[in-house]
């Protein structure tokens, strides 16, 4: 059986044994006919609220929430479709902030390259800055009384406009919605509040899950405390195409996008497989290891205990270097030693949410990087450096029974495997 995985901006082929093998991809979904279309009939028939021209009046501030370079939201067609449905917006009343949650800020050609040369040569376009006080508005706090910051222009803008895709979350149950705000644009002691240990050692802080998941509950919690925001978000299949749009209420709109992914992206099975080869989904997913670790954690829901997990993501941005997520994994010696600290009353460190998952996925299985990465960079995040997955494979099954199973997903993080029954 001849597979393709996901990495970079292309495939890796790989051989495996047809009569051992599973493969978990997407149920495929054709793009839409008309994408244009589709997103201008969702602006103007919205799922609980008005039309979004009526949110608008003559005068007003528009801020327009858009993905950063990690994601895959096709920014170079759904900001300018939108910008042309807001025709009548003035250019200087439009600002477009960049909801990077704690990831690097993006250069002024990524930015160009994500929303058009056009789209940054005639509007204000901001990367948000989580860490500047002087760009954060409190609302209130979370549930562990830090303070919940949000970014100004957001805020103080009278029409706010969330963009997005939706695909199943590791943590947050699914990506769109309410994460554009929050972790989106919020401030980075908010965030470590959230996303802290023990909201992410709660059983529903998974993929799939919001309802009763602690970290998708504040998200929505602290999204609504500014007053009303407008959704646009999208669908996906494998091509980067346009599947679905669901446009309006914050949350409304985001609970039917959530229930048409969760129908292609969602596959159940009965028992645990030995080997398990995943991807971080290839470019623009798969550019560091910080991302890569939600290719790892849809793997880990089928691998066996004590099996063996093989990761393909290329990490062409690095882990990456001197990141906060790569500082705490250097800082111990082992992902045993990285969890006892994370449960230390009161630590906090940025980004300590990848590593705890990370962890706790070494703690399942043993996990083989392929990536472009130096052997001793992966070494020292302490996972074990892979050079021919096709041999790993082939040594794995050398040393197991004949019994053993594989499972590959080829897509990584856009098919999520689960055992038993999923919960909404």
């Amino acid at each position: 059986m001849n597979v393709k995985l996901a990495y970079g901006q292309g495939y890796l082929p790989l051989d495996l044994p047809d009569e051992r093998t599973t493969v978990i991809a997407p149920s495929h979904i054709p793009g839409l006919r008309d994408e244009r279309a589709a997103v201008m009939t969702a602006l103007a028939k919205p799922v609980g609220t008005r039309p979004l021209r009526e949110w608008i009046k003559p005068a007003d501030r528009v801020c327009i929430v858009f993905t950063d370079i990690t994601r895959a939201t096709p920014n170079e067609r759904l900001i300018p479709w939108l910008l042309d449905y807001l025709a009548g917006v003035p250019r200087e009343n439009v600002t477009l902030l960049n909801s990077l949650g704690t990831h690097r800020p993006n250069t002024p050609d990524e930015l160009a390259r994500m929303l058009t040369p056009e789209v940054v040569k005639n509007y204000e376009v901001v990367n948000h800055e989580p860490e500047n006080p002087k760009e954060l508005v409190q609302f209130g706090v979370t549930r562990t009384g830090v303070p919940a910051l949000l970014n100004k222009r957001f805020v103080q803008a009278d029409v706010r406009i969330v963009t997005g895709f939706i695909e199943p979350h590791l943590f947050a149950g699914f990506s769109g919605g309410p994460k554009g705000i929050m972790p989106g644009i919020a401030g980075l002691e908010t965030v470590i509040s959230n996303h802290g240990h023990a909201n992410l050692n709660d059983p529903n802080a998974t993929f799939g899950i919001t309802k009763g998941n602690p970290i998708w509950e504040e998200m929505r919690d602290i999204a609504l405390r500014p007053g009303p925001s407008f959704l646009l978000n999208v669908s996906l299949n494998e091509k980067r195409q346009i599947t679905g749009v669901f446009a309006g209420d914050l949350i409304a709109a985001h609970e039917v996008g959530c229930e048409f992914v969760r129908k292609s992206a969602m596959q159940k099975f009965d028992a645990p497989f030995d080997l398990v080869v995943t991807t971080n989904s290839g470019y623009p997913l798969d550019q560091n290891l910080y991302q890569g670790v939600k290719g790892m954690r849809a793997g880990a829901l089928v691998v066996k205990n004590g099996g063996t997990l093989i990761l393909a993501c290329e990490c062409s941005d690095g882990v990456p270097a001197d990141s906060s997520f790569d500082q705490l994994l250097r800082s111990a010696s082992s992902p045993e030693e990285i969890l006892a600290r994370l449960a230390t009353p009161g630590f906090r460190f940025p980004e300590q949410w990848q590593v705890q998952l990370q962890a706790l996925v070494q703690r399942r299985a043993k996990v083989l990087l392929y990536s472009s990465l130096p052997q001793e960079a992966v070494r020292r995040t302490h996972l074990t450096p892979c050079n021919d997955i096709g041999r790993a494979v082939n040594d794995f099954l050398d040393a197991q029974s004949n019994g053993a199973r594989i499972a590959v997903l080829p897509q990584g993080p856009l098919t999520i495997p689960y055992l038993g029954e999923a919960t909404k």
